[in-house]
């Protein structure tokens, strides 16, 4: 399944009646809509979309909704969340966003409010989903390289220059410059800055620790 036009929204609420009104009035502004009567039926049957935000109520019978906040982010999903209640104790609300929900509205809130959150959430999860895509896409870019060109990525992205590579590893500057050419050429960027921002907040490591060699 795929999100609406503006993104998708999990709803997620014991009261049938509210759910059915809030995915009318979703669904009209263009809006998808997955309702879950639970917490564990969201958590069954609940599908990856993004972007999306999670509608979700505090007060549920079976599972109050900021546990499931906490289950949600065992199970790695980063989609934001929203919570809508009654009414909530202070530290309910205070560990609610401490554990990362974007927003806490009462019931009965206005629709102006509830958009404006949801806005938010999904302009967050696109955020949140483009850096992921990036991410993925270096990590799989850079398991194609050679452990002679993960070495020389790794130390082009510390800041080195191709001498500083080259006098450390034992190498001719000009070898080290064709590596440098291959990483750009295997990693898809044209520029050291452009590899820079695929790489930012990633976690590489060298397939071999950078040492001279005298095969390059």
């Amino acid at each position: 399944m795929t999100a609406g036009t503006l993104g998708h929204v999990y709803l997620v609420d014991d009261d049938p009646s509210i759910r059915r009104a809030l995915k009318s009035s979703l669904t009209e502004l263009g809006y998808t809509v997955n309702e879950y009567e639970s917490s564990k039926a969201f958590l069954t049957d609940a599908v990856p979309i993004s972007p999306a935000v999670v509608l979700l109520d505090m007060r549920m019978p079976a599972q109050p909704g900021i546990e499931t906040q906490v289950t949600l982010a065992k199970h790695g999903w980063q989609t934001p969340v929203i919570f809508i209640s009654g009414e909530s104790l202070a530290p309910q609300i205070v560990t609610a966003m401490k554990q990362g929900a974007i927003d806490f509205l009462f019931k009965p809130f206005s629709m102006q409010d509830l958009l404006q959150a949801i806005e938010r959430g999904i302009a967050l999860d696109r955020q949140l989903h483009a850096q992921s895509v990036r991410l993925n896409t270096a990590k799989a870019r850079f398991a194609l390289l050679t452990p002679r060109e993960s070495e020389v990525c790794i130390e082009i992205l510390s800041g080195r220059s191709n001498k500083e590579i080259a006098s450390l590893s034992g190498s001719a500057a000009a070898t080290i410059k064709l590596h440098r050419s291959r990483v750009l050429t295997k990693m898809q960027v044209k520029s050291l800055s452009a590899l820079i921002a695929l790489c930012e907040g990633v976690n590489l490591h060298a397939k071999d620790p950078l040492a001279p060699k005298s095969n390059d």
